[in-house]
């Protein structure tokens, strides 16, 4: 078992800034349960949902950015529960683009592939394995969210959520599964050890070019479409 609490050059917990953090809020102190209800509030809400330069970059950059995505936050998820001794392990799949339309919009959204690298994080609590994927939209964004599509009361698909019960989506960790993305998923790469392992096989199908217009201008579209709506 002891992969699973393994740091990585994507999970470097050990880095100052993940050290501080741990220490400043006393996460070590908890029970199992609380440490990863804290952590998983910690890094849904105060992590906001947002667009990397990359999916591959580590826990501390994460941190320092203040915002991810599914792989991302997934990454920070993972450093910040194994520096408290937690178990945890990354499980990948493919999404639909359709659900990042509305984040997506215009030529961004046209040369997005088909099928987007997508994770969660898989969580051991009392012998179980729990899937984690309810952080990825912060809670103001999900709300602004519900309120401009409040007439949609079962499945929506869209602006990074893909789920069956849009106005009350399984995303409030006590010990259960988390989802906001699920219904998007169209293919299953199985379980890593880690997000090294995972992206070292699987990576976002992007041509060199595609990759440059995604960094440099496709996700400060795709930011500034998310922070209107949660302003």
């Amino acid at each position: 078992m002891n992969k699973y609490l393994q740091e990585t050059q994507l999970l470097n917990f050990s880095h100052s800034s993940i050290q501080r953090l741990v220490k400043r809020e006393k996460w070590v102190k908890n029970d199992e349960f609380h440490k990863i209800k804290i952590i998983y509030n910690f890094v849904r809400d105060d992590i906001a949902f947002g667009y990397n330069i990359d999916d591959m970059i580590s826990a501390s950059e994460v941190l320092k950015d203040g915002y991810g995505q599914c792989n991302t936050k997934g990454i920070l998820f993972m450093a910040l529960l194994r520096a408290v001794g937690i178990h945890c392990r990354i499980h990948g799949f493919t999404i639909d683009k359709k659900l990042q339309e509305g984040a997506m919009t215009g030529i961004v959204y046209k040369l997005a592939p088909q099928s987007i690298i997508h994770s969660w994080v898989e969580v051991l609590y009392k012998d179980h394995w729990y899937n984690i994927e309810g952080f990825i939209l912060d809670r103001q964004y999900l709300k602004r969210l519900q309120e401009k599509f409040s007439e949609c009361k079962t499945s929506f698909c869209g602006y990074g959520a893909a789920t069956d019960h849009f106005q009350n989506p399984q995303v409030e960790w006590n010990a259960n599964d988390t989802y906001i993305q699920k219904d998007g998923i169209n293919h299953d790469f199985g379980v890593f050890n880690s997000p090294d392992e995972f992206f070292e096989k699987n990576q976002q199908q992007l041509t060199p070019l595609k990759k440059w217009i995604y960094r440099n201008i496709g996700r400060k579209l795709m930011n500034r479409n998310v922070r209107r709506i949660r302003a």
